[in-house]
Parts: C-alpha cells; structure tokens; sequence
C-alpha cells in the first residue's frame, strides 16, 4: 500500500529533503571520525527536516483506511448481518479493519509502554530517544532505537522507507522522521494508532491485529488480555523471533504492565500453544456454497445479498437436525431454498448438511438430480391448459403395459398398488404414477420437456430420449431450478429469474396457462386429494395455506418436498451426494419435515391466503357415477377452465365418461424399419384410441374413422393427429418411418 510517496510531495518538499539529506552524506563521507558530531549533526539534520513537513501532500487517514484490502469476503445478508467470511486472498492474511475502540485496553497500554512510552507527548519523533540514541551511539554502548510509533507508521506506509534485511539506511531513517512528523500534523493520535494496529506485520503471513488476534487467540481484539497483549507487543519488536526469545520479551512487556510482581509462570506453554494455533479458518459461517458462487470480485469485498440471516441459521439447523434423525437410514446430505414469490430473491440457500456429510464441498442447490414426482404438477398443468384434461376428468390407475419404441413400459406406483379410476385431482394430490404416465402420453414427451425448459428446467436431451418415463421425473433438474418452477405456479404460471441481490426487480414472462397454475395449485393444498396416498392429516398439512409436492426418485436415491404459500417458495432435497439409495425414506419422512418446518418459521407471524382466483374459471359442482361406484369419488366443487365444465363423470363404458379422446398406439415417437423382404401390405401400423366419433389425421388428410385405423408405412416422419366429431384436435404423436417402401397402386 503507498499512501504516501515522492511523487505526492510539492517541489518545495522535495528539494528540501534532498538538500538535507545530501548535507548529511556529504558529511558523512567528509570522514569525521568524532561520534559525538556525527550525533549532533544528525539532530541538525532532523530538525532541517522537521521544518520542511509542513510542505508535504495531505493524504489522510481516510484515505488510508478506504485503501486497506483484507484477505477475506464477507457475505452479509440484507440487513448488513455477517452471513460467511471467505478467503480469497492467499498471498497475505488480513483481517477487516478494527477500529480502535474494538481494540482491548489491555493491548493499546501493551504497545505503547514497549514501543513508545512518550507516543502522546512528542509529535512524531521523540527526540528524548534520539539524544539518548545519539549519546549511545558517542559512546558505543547499546540503546533501544528512537523509532517511535508515528515513524513505524510511516515505514509501513511508505514502501520506499521500509526496513531491508539489513535494517533501514541512515536515508531512510531520516525519511521516516520527516514522514512522522508530517503525520502528525494532519493525523490525531488514535487515528496513528489505529492504522498502526492494522497495517503492521506480524508473524508469517499474518499483517494487522485482526489477523493475529484470531490466529493465535482464537478471538477479536477486544477481547485480548494483559498476557495475550504481552506476547503480542512483544512480536511487534521481532515476529519471527524464536519461542524462548519471544517469551523474554513476552515477560518484560507483561512486568511493565502489572510490575515487577507479575507472574511469567508458564508463559513459555502459552507462547508455544498460541504460535501452534490455527483459528483462523479460511472460510466461516453458514451459507459457505453461496460464498462460492457470490465471490467474483477482487479480495477484500463486501457483498451484501438478498438472504435473511435468521431465516439462513434456521435453515441449517433444522435440516442438520432431521438428517441425524435419519442417519440411521443411510442419509447425510442434504440442501434448503427459500425464494421470495413476487421479487424472486433468494432468501435462504443451505448447499449441505455441513460436518454431517462425506461430501460436504458438493452444493445440493445446484447439483442435478431426478426429481421423482415433483414435475407432476406441470404435467397436468400443461394437459389442463390444452383441454385434454380437466381437474374433474376420470384416469385408471391400473396396471398397463405402454409401447414405446424402446420396448414396453411397465409404470408402478410407489407402493406397487393401484387405486382403480380416479379423477385427475386424486392422481396428482396423491401421486400416482400411472395416471401421470397416461397424461404424458396425451401430451407428448416433447411437448413437455419443451415447456419444462421454458420454465428454466435443464433438460440436456430431448424428451423422445427421456420418454414417458419424464412424468416420473427421469430427467435430471437442481433445487434451485425446480424451486423457481414451483414459484411460477404460486405466481399464475409467470417464471422470472433468481436474485441473489435486494432489491431485485426481474422481468417476469408467462409460460404456463394462468388458469391451469391456479388449478393445480388449488390440488396441491388439498390435503383431500392427497389422502389416498398420504393420509388427511399428513406432516405436509400446514395451519395456513400452502401448496406442496413430494417426490422420490428411482431406488429412493432423491426426495424432495418443494411447495410455496403467498409470498414464498421452499425446496428441500434430502440424500446422498454419492448417489447412494437410501433406506426406507419416505416423501413424508425425508423431506417434508424439514419444508414443513421451514415454511412455519416464515409464517410465525406473516399470514398466507390462497391466490386470487383468475378470470376464465368457472366452479361447478361434479358428480361421480359409474359401475365402479364403490371407488368413485365424493360430489364436491371443482374448477374448470370456462367451457370445460360438466356434471357428470361416469367410468368407462359410461356414455357420460368425459374422458378425453387420446392416442393409446403407438407411442409418441415411435420409429418403425420396413423390411424390403416382408411384402408392404403385411406392414400395415396399427393405431388405436380412446374416445368418441374419432377421426384419423396423418399429415393433415384423414386417413380413418373410428377408434382404430391400419395405415400402410411409407418413409418420412409424419405427423398423426386425432380430431372429434367437430374437428377439434384430441391428441397428437409424431413418428418416423425408415427403409424402402412401395406404394399401393
């Protein structure tokens, strides 16, 4: 750091100080053997000097402290609260600046009576030392030198005037004295003491109180007492001095401080445990992942973000908590987000469970995992706004064999049993996969993954890849994405970015039809559309209105629990950062604890009331009837995009069924190969479908009537779409055909 330089001396300065110290070497080199004129000469010197300061530039202690770098980050939270200290400068080790009131008594009368004892009497060199220096020096006897403080200061300031392996040159002794005096002349004494403190090197890397204070005491300054600041004055004189001499000098500064009764006993073991001493950690606090992710910035930052200290604490605490309640089911790690609704800050980001995980380092906001059941809602949500379903229409729940073009796929529930015919609202309130899996094949699993990306989901591969298996959660998505998906739904199906800064005013864009978020939100708060599979009275059950989703991936290696109420939006994921399953953990026993306690915290004293309703939904009240009236459903109201409603739905074979019409074969993306050496009539494709007064489209001509149609395969990709009656489209696949084919003639 140069504060002060000769560049920022006027000419008048300037010439001064070269003239005086010129007449000093030239005397010097004159040859004069007497020590006692040389001492005298010296003080003629320095007094030359001394009136010359007054000339110099004025950089002031502000100027100082505002180009003080420290070696950490610090990621303070909305209100200015210290949320994570992190290191980003390994070529020194700074603390933050102390003022001097945060420095202990005990330590400031420490450093004064051995470097200084007249530091607030003289005004910059203390001439009493000098003369006794000078004296000294007539008659070769050993003296302490005459630097005081102020001078020291100006050494450390000035990069010119600082001491080499051979000490400080006459030059730059002289240098010092005029700097000393010039500081203080625009400096008080606090303010010299105060930089002093926290510009001076120490032992190793370590430069200013702050840094040494941890390091060695494992505490703030303020907190340093008369033995602590002992050891410390006396590693001002010799940092790098050996243990048994820093003890000596430890033991004078401390009888200088109590008198000559002070007790040096086991300063030695004191002196050897501190310089052993390693407190202070590269990184502390609790939002270590998103110290990482924030720090862009040169060392020395303060970065304040959107978070809430409080909010973050609890947060960590609570999901360290229930993952040592669950450690005896093989889980360890885990991660927390909090999202405010309306400005898309982030308020909470807990990347791990800490000291509990093997992997603490992986930041679970950001990793990609399967999300299991947790796309559900925007299945539906994208099925309701296409009018293929409504939250009223009745699906089967039974075992069923799908084609695909990978072979035949065979969906389970997650306790492998089935619950017959349900209506959509039962199937997403109580997730079950068959049901999903029928409505994925309705909208296509291109159709879906496209508006999955356009919600911020990273899918990397097409949704032909993934398959129907993508109702399932077979795609790898982060918290953070999947948590900005879910606040999309509490916002009427608007998506906007994330912000780690307040206040953030992102731009929104709508991606999901108003009326089919409000929809699937009002089934997520249902604790009736959920009972089947959780009960009424389950842990996601909340004493204020919320909406949540619980998901497990493939062999229990995810679970999570994301859902939102008025003003907010929490996701927790619970696992193994290894990719280890699992043991018997539960969406309701993993995850929704730990959400569920999250969510209380926010709304202790905050309230949460269901969205408005928005304009185009009409609320009717259904009936179910049928030959399975046993399993059907209690009359109640439900919600139906305008146009949508009926009365009535009745199971299948019911002429009332409202079942949308729908592609049951192929698949979606079905690839066929003619073979040259089979006859093309013997290749016909079949197609079937569900519904009424059903006509066959391939390529924008119909083809057939009816719930099933042949077609005879000709090369290309072709689009096949199923309208009724009216013309109205029900349902849509894409499929490619390869090889050679001939056409009927």
């Amino acid at each position: 750091m140069k504060v002060m330089s000769e560049l920022n001396r006027p000419p008048a300065a300037h010439q001064s100080l070269e003239a005086a110290l010129e007449a000093h070497e030239a005397f010097e080199k004159a040859g004069v053997k007497s020590r006692w004129s040389f001492a005298v000469h010296s003080l003629l010197v320095l007094a030359l000097l001394a009136a010359s300061c007054s000339a110099f530039a004025n950089p002031s202690f502000n100027e100082v402290k505002a180009a003080y770098l420290p070696s950490d980050t610090l990621i303070l939270d909305r209100n200015g609260e210290l949320l994570q200290r992190l290191r980003t400068d390994a070529s020194v080790r700074r603390g933050q600046w102390v003022g001097l009131s945060e420095v202990s008594a005990a330590l400031r009368r420490a450093l004064v009576l051995s470097e200084d004892k007249r530091f607030y009497e003289h005004s910059g060199v203390d001439w009493r030392a000098v003369s006794a220096t000078a004296w000294g020096n007539l008659w070769n006897s050993k003296t302490r030198g005459a630097s005081t403080i102020t001078m020291q200061l100006a050494g450390l300031l000035e990069p010119e005037l600082r001491a080499s392996s051979a000490g400080r040159s006459v030059v730059q002794k002289l240098g010092q004295a005029v700097s000393a005096q010039w500081l203080e002349r625009g400096w008080r004494k606090d303010q010299i003491l105060e930089a002093y403190l926290n510009l001076l090197p120490f032992r190793g890397e370590l430069v200013g109180i702050a840094a040494l204070s941890q390091s060695l005491f494992g505490k703030a300054p303020h907190g340093l007492d008369e033995r602590e600041a002992a050891v410390t004055a006396a590693l001002v004189r010799a940092p790098n001095a050996a243990p048994a001499q820093l003890v000596q000098r430890a033991c004078g500064v401390l009888q200088s401080l109590q008198g000559p009764q002070a007790d040096c006993e086991g300063l030695e073991l004191f002196v050897a445990a501190a310089l052993q001493r390693r407190a202070y950690e590269a990184s502390e606090g609790v939002t270590p992942h998103l110290a990482q992710h924030l720090v862009r910035a040169p060392h020395g930052a303060v970065i304040r973000t959107s978070l809430r200290a409080p909010l973050q604490r609890f947060a960590v605490q609570s999901l360290q908590r229930h993952l040592r309640e669950l450690a005896g089911r093989h889980v360890e790690d885990g991660a927390v987000l909090v999202l405010d609704n309306a400005s898309g800050e982030v308020l909470a980001w807990v990347g791990s469970s800490g000291e509990l995980s093997g992997a603490s380092e992986v930041d679970g906001v950001l990793a990609l995992r399967q999300p299991g059941s947790t796309l559900k809602p925007f299945l539906y949500a994208q099925a309701l706004a296409q009018r293929r379903l409504t939250a009223a229409s009745l699906l089967e729940d039974a075992s069923t064999h799908i084609q695909t073009a990978g072979g035949l796929y065979i969906p389970q529930n997650y306790d492998h049993q089935f619950k017959g015919w349900v209506s959509v609202r039962t199937a997403l309130g109580a997730s079950l996969n068959v049901p999903a899996v029928r409505t994925l094949a309705m909208v296509s699993p291109d159709a879906f993954a496209a508006q999955l990306r356009d919600l911020g989901f990273p899918l990397k591969e097409s949704g032909d890849y993934y398959g129907l298996s993508l109702a399932l959660g077979s795609a790898e998505v982060s918290l953070l994405s999947l948590s900005n998906g879910y606040r999309a739904l509490g916002n009427g199906g608007r998506v906007s970015a994330t912000s780690f800064t307040s206040p953030a005013k992102p731009p929104f864009r709508s991606v999901l039809d108003p009326r089919a978020a409000y929809i699937v939100a009002d089934i997520l708060s249902d604790p009736m559309a959920r009972a089947r599979t959780f009960g009424s009275d389950s842990m996601l059950a909340t004493r204020f209105w919320t909406a949540v989703k619980t998901g497990t991936s493939k062999d229990m290696r995810d679970n999570w629990a994301v859902g939102f109420s008025q003003a907010y939006t929490v996701g927790v994921w619970v696992g193994n950062a290894s990719g280890a399953p699992m043991w018997d953990v539960s969406g309701t026993t993993g995850a929704a604890p730990i959400w569920a306690e999250v969510m209380g915290f926010l709304h202790q004293r905050q309230p949460s009331r269901p969205p408005a309703v928005p304009a185009g939904l009409v609320q009717t009240r259904v009936q179910f009837e049928g030959s399975a009236a046993v399993q059907a459903e209690a009359s109640r109201l439900e919600w139906f995009l305008a146009g949508t409603q009926q009365a009535r739905f009745a199971m299948q074979g019911d002429v009332t069924s409202d079942r949308a019409a729908r592609i049951t074969a192929p698949a979606n993306g079905t690839v066929l190969a003619l073979d040259p050496d089979i006859p093309p009539g013997h290749q016909r494709l079949h197609f079937a479908a569900e519904g009424q007064g059903l006509r066959w489209v391939m390529d924008g001509k119909v083809f057939a009537q009816g719930n099933s149609a042949q077609w005879l395969p000709w090369p290309g990709r072709h689009v096949v779409q199923l309208r009724d009656a009216r013309g109205a489209l029900q349902d849509e696949i894409r499929l490619e055909v390869r090889g050679a084919g001939v056409r009927n003639k």
